[in-house]
């Protein structure tokens, strides 16, 4: 049998078995209220915390960008050339956690892809130039077992040992690194997890990392722009810093455009300007985005009402929804999953919830382990009173019914 037959065999069996993920045509894009077949609905699972996507000054930004440099970069900044737009970018980002320096890169997924596969290869790439290190090292990965999909793909790229450490287990994770002897390790952490809705321990990380001489890498994605005072992410949140610490964020969420990148010292993004071929043989995001996302950086620091509008929401949801019955499985974050437990269970509550022009998220496995599906509420700076009192009374009913 071919590799398509297999294809088409398991594609058969899908069918059959009812296995498939619902997914909507939408006329607009959620902000977070959007039309879909001609209706008005509202998102609860948007990415788009702060409702910066569809804000007059990003299109402006972007419509500028456009006008200056076209559609599209079509070109390896390593290999064709770099552009102004870019490199202001990287400077804001940088500082923005404070670090002297970040790398962008094309999406959130890429970065994490791009960096951890190229971390433990860079020195065996320098030495194909001529560089003779001090000293041979030999990586390993150490990572929490719930971190996202694109973290565990790019370990797995790297060719590297890994050793799982369970959820935020700091006891866990230290006894690893116990036992690992004779590595140097790269701990691997969301900084929230995307599906828990529960953040990392940075405190307690960062003082594993300088104890056993890790890197600590910190997916920021659900964090950059949401956490902290200024919308710097978790080490702003908790008042951490380290020179141990790369900090990745994605520029899809909170800051209503597309890219990816990881902030850190100066020396170490040369470093992975040169070695990393997410980076040096592909695209960035479009200038015009690049344009885009310097306008919602300045909107970050100028208008910090809507991340406050944010949490107020947030906070707002969670009161209405703890008198329901429904289990919360964390309260600490704009992402706020229900527990629902079975899979078409699940699905149930998202169909009934879209013949009342809401939309959230079903998620079920692989995102989540089976008998563990849940409904992802996420909270927007832009959602209403009315729109939350809508959705608690339609789960208040639900909960009955189904």
């Amino acid at each position: 049998m071919t590799a398509m037959h297999d294809i088409s065999e398991i594609a058969d069996w899908l069918h059959s078995h009812a296995i498939h993920h619902e997914s909507a045509v939408h006329d607009t894009l959620p902000d977070p209220v959007f039309r879909v077949g001609g209706e008005p609905a509202v998102s609860f699972s948007t990415n788009n915390y702060l409702a910066l996507a569809n804000h007059p000054r990003l299109v402006a930004a972007a419509k500028a960008g456009l006008e200056r440099y076209g559609v599209g970069n079509c070109e390896s900044r390593l290999l064709g050339g770099d552009l102004p737009v870019y490199r202001e970018l990287e400077r804001r980002l940088g500082a923005l956690k404070h670090k002297s320096d970040a790398v962008l890169f094309v999406t959130g997924y890429m970065t994490n892809i791009g960096v951890l596969s190229t971390l433990v290869k860079a020195g065996l790439l320098a030495r194909l130039h001529g560089f003779r290190p001090s000293k041979r090292r030999k990586y390993a990965y150490f990572t929490d077992e719930y971190n996202h999909i694109s973290i565990r793909e790019g370990i797995l790229m790297s060719g590297a040992d890994k050793h799982t450490y369970r959820h935020a287990d700091m006891d866990h994770l230290e006894s690893l690194l116990k036992s690992a002897d004779g590595v140097s390790p790269i701990i691997v952490s969301d900084g929230v997890f995307s599906m828990e809705g529960t953040i990392a321990p940075l405190p307690e990380l960062t003082a594993l990392a300088e104890k056993y001489g890790a890197i600590l890498y910190i997916d920021d994605a659900h964090a950059t722009g949401i956490l902290g005072d200024n919308g710097g992410g978790t080490s702003e949140h908790f008042g951490c810093y380290s020179e141990t610490i790369m900090q990745m964020g994605t520029l899809s969420k909170a800051l209503g455009s597309i890219g990816g990148f990881v902030a850190l010292e100066r020396e170490m993004a040369d470093v992975l300007r040169l070695t990393s071929s997410a980076y040096g043989f592909t695209c960035p995001p479009p200038p015009d985005q690049a344009n885009a996302l310097l306008a919602a950086l300045d909107l970050l620091q100028e208008e910090p009402e809507r991340r406050l509008r944010l949490w107020d929401n947030q906070r707002y949801f969670v009161e209405r929804m703890r008198p329901l019955g429904y289990t919360l499985t964390a309260t600490e974050t704009p992402i706020v999953p229900v527990m629902i437990g079975e899979a078409e269970r699940c699905q149930r509550f998202a169909r009934a919830l879209r013949a009342e022009g809401i939309h959230v998220d079903a998620i079920q496995f692989p995102a989540v382990p089976v008998g563990q599906a849940r409904l992802r509420f996420m909270l927007n700076a832009a959602h209403t009173r009315a729109q939350i009192d809508h959705v608690v009374d339609t789960m208040a009913r639900l909960g009955t019914m189904l």
